[in-house]
This record gives C-alpha cells, structure tokens and sequence, in this order.
C-alpha cells in the first residue's frame, strides 16, 4: 500500500513511514504529446504541431478542435490505469506538452480545462495505488530541438531565448503549487532529454535552468521529489556536479545497447558519489528478450524503471496496440502531400481511430509485460543471468581448456567484468556483419533476433548461473515447466558412451528455497537441444541456478511456462 510521499532517503526512495521503494512503472507516451512515430506518420507529421496541422487541413477548424478534446478524453482511461496496477506496476510517467497545457506557444498560462484531466488521472491512481511522475515533456520552444518536445523550427529555443525559461519556470511553479499536497505524486521530472549532443553548446545552460526550476518549486513545495536528467537523450550526466536539493533522484535513459552493468557505469557511479536514488526513467522499444535481461538489470542494482510505452498504433512491443483504422495509409500519405482527402473521408478515419485508442478497443500483448517482471511464460536468454555479483548471481568456473570439436568462443563486448564466457550460437554468429565484438540490441520494432544474432554462456565445469522469475499469485503453489536449450561435447579424451549410453555431460538444475534438484544428462551434438524439467513452486520470486558438473556447456535460453 501506498504511504505518503515518496522522497530519497541516501542511495533509496523511501515512503513515507521510511520503507524502501522501486518505482516499476509504464509511460503514458502519446496521450498530452502525441508523437508520430507512435501513430505511423511520416516526418511531415512527427510532432503534435504538424500532427494539428495535418488534421485540420483535412476536417476544419471546429471538428479538428473536438478530435482532439475527444483524444485527450478517449486515449488514456480508469480501464488503462486498472490494468497497469493488476499487472504490477506502482507508477507511471506522464509525458506533459507545456503547449497541451496553455493551449499556445507564447502562454504559461495553464487551462483549467486542460489541466483537469491530470486531476482525474490523479485521483483514478490514488484509487488504484498508483505513483505518477510529471514529466515535463515538451518544454516552451523545446527542450531538444527535435519530434519529440514537439520543436517548431527544430531548435532548442528553450535555451536559446529567455522567455521560453521564463514561461518553464512558472509552469512548473504553477504545477507545484496546484499539487503540492498530492502524495500519488512520486515527483517532478523537470526536463526530459534536454539537447542532443549535436546541441552541446547549450550544455553549460541546463543545469542553472533546473536550479531556477527547483527554488520556484521549493517557495511553495517542500514535499515533492526532484527529478533530473542528463542531456543527450539523458545519457550524459557531465553535465552534474553536486546535489543543489537534499531531495533529488537522477534519472538515465535506456534503448537498444547492451543489458549490462558496464553500460550503466556511469549512473551507479553517480549514485554512490552524490549519495541519491537514481531512475531509469525510458528504456524500451525492442524485443521481449531484450525486456528480459534489460529490466532484470535495473531489479538487480536497485534502480527504479519505467518503460516506454504503454500503447501505440500497430505494435508487438508495446502492451497495448491500437488497431489500424481502414484507410489510414491514405491519412499518412495526405501527410506527406500524395493523397487528398474528402472532408467526411477524414471524418471517418479519424472517428475510427478515436474508437479504436480505447482500452477495451486495444489488442493485449501480455508477453510484453510478462518479460519485464519476468512472469511465466517466459523466456529469459542465458546470457541475462543474474546481474547480482559474483558468488552470488554466478560464478565462472575454471576453464580446463576447450574441447577440439567446440567452436571456439568469439570476444564479445559484452558483461566483461564477469569473467564469462559468450560465443554465437550459429556458426561465426554475428561476426558474419563484422560485429563480432558488439552485440547487436537494436530492435526497435519488436522483431526478433536473427539466428546469426542469438548468443550463449558457456558455463566451464564449476561453473554456475542464476535465473530469476516470478511465479503467478495463486492460493499455493503450481507446477511449472522449464526447458533449457544447451548442448555439450564430453571432455577431451573421456569415452562418448558409457553406461548411461550418449550423454556427453550432466547439468544440475536446482530452485532456490525447495528440495527440487536434478542431474540433467545432456546428448553429444553439434546442434543445440532442449531439455525440459518439471517443478513445482510456490507463489512469488523464484531462482534456478544452472550447474555444469565436469564438462563444458553451452547455455542459450531458459523457458519456463505454467504446466496445464
């Protein structure tokens, strides 16, 4: 249960009776700044502005003012909220345009019928024990200087011209104000992804501009936590020097690199040196298998995740996907200037997709939640196992040399620190592109790896790795399935078929907390095979560990699903 404010207490969030808190959490991507990758569009029609533009070119000013009202009202609901918290999560991120909010480019004056939404919103997550965190989105002439604060000329005019700070400042002066006493809020996210690197020479503007921020938040809310980012994409944290609030948290961005802790170097760093809490604050547009080792990394160190994003048109890597509306490639192509389009035509696609953002109206991908907690069924790829430290989520094992017939493993930039071993499941592996020591992560669609693409952990003999999950909430517990896809060669010079016939090594598979522990006798082969045991677990966080017994083995994925 939710209890007063959440605020940094050291290196954690703590509620308000001092009990830790991670924040795993959703984003509300595309409600109040529509983006146009989330709808399909072309760069014509990328940010909220053009997107405007487009549909009141096609339906006229009065029924392109009720879309959008009906938008605003439609997109995001109780039923979304409802469904966030029975999956699990305990907050979600509100992307915020200043200019959804004023309802103009030159006003921080915030509409009361603009504004109102987000008091429902609050009081639909106060019900359903739900953590908001506004986020700052769009700021007054752009933050970025790109699609996504919704730029006009493609520039950072929030740095570049006072007023726009000015008109920031009072916005988020005027939000403070309003919502000071409002516990469901976890904090302010000042300014998401300010200026891209091709920006820098406004780097050394951003971190006076969060200071202004802060003191007009503090003149009339103690409560509230601080939240903020680093500039490039909220990659770059050079740009800190020491904390200017005793309640601050630091929040990084995450997108199609490698699930690892020397990726993330940087920010654990940070948090140990100024002593804060620090969020993951957008990672996701990739795969569920990226999900799996990604979000398990952020569980692992303690830090506070959110993913992006809840819902868009046309997806598999999102939760929720909005359906096509018929006749929709014709709005994109009126976008980029090939089609036209009949006032009542537009009407009708644009009612359609109106329909069709509703909850009860969305396809559910329920694979995409399920690989970010880790919730059966699911597969977890060997390669994320536990990113706990050594002795404790794995341990390597002594190599006693490689047999003549494995295939050598290639040098692969990837978990380094470990001391494991990584190699392409296909021959020659991703180093057929000449990336043999990179991995390649970047899946922004949602499409799966490519067979060149999947990777493996030898685990030498001794050697140990751990795999976390989390069994469904029941009334006791439940009998599982998990299937391990390996393959082992016999040790150099020992006979390939004794009495147990052509079992070439044996794995021990073990569940942390029960009696269940096996000897899993492997096949010799070239080819990877699976193997399937049968457990039975109780209702909550559960850990195998994977033990090679004398031989070399070969680790792709582990797949745990609930037995009928």
């Amino acid at each position: 249960m939710i209890s007063g404010f959440i605020s940094a207490g050291g290196r954690d969030l703590v509620d308000g009776q001092g009990r830790k808190v991670l924040l795993r959490g959703v984003g509300l991507g595309s409600w109040f700044l529509p983006e146009g990758y989330m709808w399909k569009m072309p760069a014509e029609a990328d940010r909220p502005r053009r997107m405007e533009k487009l549909i009141l070119d096609v339906v006229g000013p009065q029924s392109a003012a009720e879309f959008w009202e009906a938008y605003w009202d439609n997109f995001i609901s109780e039923a979304d909220i409802q469904q966030i918290a029975a999956e699990g999560f305990n907050s979600l991120r509100l992307p915020i345009n200043a200019r959804y909010l004023t309802g103009s480019d030159g006003s921080s004056d915030i509409l009361e019928s603009r504004i109102a939404r987000i008091d429902s919103l609050i009081k639909c997550c106060k019900k359903h024990q739900v953590y908001i965190v506004l986020d700052l989105h769009g700021a007054p002439g752009g933050q970025t200087g790109t699609n996504i604060d919704d730029s006009e000329f493609d520039r950072p005019d929030l740095f570049r011209i006072r007023e726009n700070e000015d008109r920031t400042v009072k916005i988020w002066r005027t939000l403070a104000e309003r919502y000071k006493d409002e516990y469901i809020l976890a904090g302010y996210d000042l300014l998401n992804e300010p200026l891209p690197n091709w920006f820098s020479e406004y780097n050394e503007r951003v971190l006076p501009l969060y200071r202004r921020i802060s003191e007009a938040i503090r003149r009339v809310d103690s409560k509230h936590l601080i939240i903020l980012e680093g500039v490039h994409w909220a990659t770059d944290w050079s740009i800190f020097d020491e904390p200017f609030d005793n309640n601050i948290m630091l929040q990084f961005h995450k997108y199609w690199n490698n699930p690892d802790k020397e990726s993330i170097a940087l920010y654990t760093e940070a948090r140990e040196k100024w002593n804060v809490p620090i969020y993951m604050g957008e990672g996701g547009e990739n795969n569920t298998d990226w999900y799996s080792g990604a979000f398990r990394l952020f569980e692992d160190l303690d830090i506070s995740w959110n993913f992006w994003t809840w819902k868009k048109l046309d997806t598999l890597n999102s939760p929720l996907s909005i359906s096509t509306p018929k006749d929709w490639s014709r709005l994109v192509a009126a976008a980029k200037g090939e089609d036209h389009l009949e006032r009542d035509e537009a009407l009708t696609i644009l009612w359609e997709y109106l329909e069709n953002v509703k909850f009860d109206n969305c396809v559910y991908h329920p694979e995409v939640v399920r690989s970010l907690f880790r919730r059966p069924p699911v597969r977890i790829p060997a390669i994320f196992y536990s990113y706990q430290n050594r002795g404790q989520g794995f341990e390597p094992g002594l190599e006693k040399g490689t047999h003549p017939d494995l295939s050598p493993a290639a040098s692969i930039d990837f978990r380094r620190a470990d001391g494991m071993t990584f190699g392409y499941v296909a021959a020659g592996g991703h180093q057929a592109g000449g990336h043999q020591g990179s991995p390649h992560f970047a899946h922004n669609g949602g499409e799966p790896w490519k067979a060149e693409e999947w990777m493996y952990v030898q685990l030498a003999p001794g050697a140990w790795a751990v795999y976390d999950f989390n069994a469904a909430h029941s009334s006791g517990p439940h009998a599982y399935n998990l299937t391990l896809r390996m393959r082992a060669l016999p040790a150099e010079g020992s006979a390939e078929n004794g009495a147990e016939g052509p079992a070439a090594s044996k794995v021990q598979v073990s569940i942390a907390g029960t009696e269940q522990n096996c000897e899993l006798p492997l096949k010799k082969s070239e080819e990877f095979l699976e193997y399937q045991i049968e457990c039975t677990v109780r209702p909550g966080h559960q850990r195998v560990t994977v033990y090679s017994m004398k031989e070399t083995v070969q680790l792709q994925y582990l797949h745990v699903s609930i037995r009928d």
